[in-house]
């Protein structure tokens, strides 16, 4: 397989990249980003694009997996409208092109509890991107909604707080299918997906997520 992917320098979509080229069902890794993020790999492509324009390189997105991973904070981008840029305007643009280029299947890394009818914005806009990217029909669409991700090194107080404070309750018992998930093995989880999921919809719920795959 040939997959395709965006958001290769976030802390899931980093592993990811590592975890499709160890992986000898993937022949080619293809990444778009910013700047050059200064990887090796024979089987590895890079294509260093100004995500404006992203309709100047339509010819080359092209392949069998389109992985999404893009995403920001509402603190890192500045305002919601660079946000909705980010987590909406472009993987719903590069979904529209990679369904034009017959791209069979979509991995879409969204959130839990994401839902165009939220009254929160940034599981709004998480939903309305299941949505949008769900009207074109992809041949087989995989969307993971993980709930509180544990990233290595991560500078996010709040997201720190949350981990220490669940780490607790889940240590008596509680709240366990809240458990927090190491990017490292959703990343795992998501170049899995398109080789056992079947066509089709498939919606991998934060319970389902740590056990996805298990069996295969």
């Amino acid at each position: 397989m040939k997959a395709l992917v965006i958001g290769a320098t976030g802390s899931t979509g980093e592993f990811l990249v590592d975890k499709l080229l160890e992986d000898q069902d993937y022949k080619n890794v293809v990444i778009f980003v910013r700047r050059p993020t200064g990887k090796q790999n024979p089987k590895l492509t890079e294509h260093v694009i100004d995500f404006s324009k992203i309709d100047s390189y339509k010819d080359l997105i092209v392949g069998d997996v389109l992985f999404s991973c893009l995403g920001t904070t509402l603190k890192a981008a500045g305002s919601q409208e660079n946000q909705l840029k980010i987590d909406f305007d472009i993987p719903a643009a590069f979904a529209r092109i990679a369904k034009q280029n017959s791209v069979s299947c979509f991995v879409l890394l969204s959130s839990y509890n994401a839902s165009a009818q939220s009254k929160v914005f940034y599981t709004q806009l998480k939903g309305k991107l299941e949505d949008k990217i769900a009207e074109l029909l992809f041949e087989q669409y995989i969307i993971f909604k993980p709930g509180l991700l544990l990233r290595a090194g991560s500078d996010r107080l709040g997201e720190k707080i949350m981990v220490k404070v669940l780490n607790a309750f889940n240590s008596i018992g509680l709240f366990r299918k809240f458990k927090p998930l190491p990017t490292d093995l959703l990343a795992e989880k998501l170049a899995q997906a398109p080789k056992i999921a079947p066509n089709g919809t498939s919606i991998i719920e934060l319970e389902e997520v740590f056990y996805f795959g298990k069996s295969v």
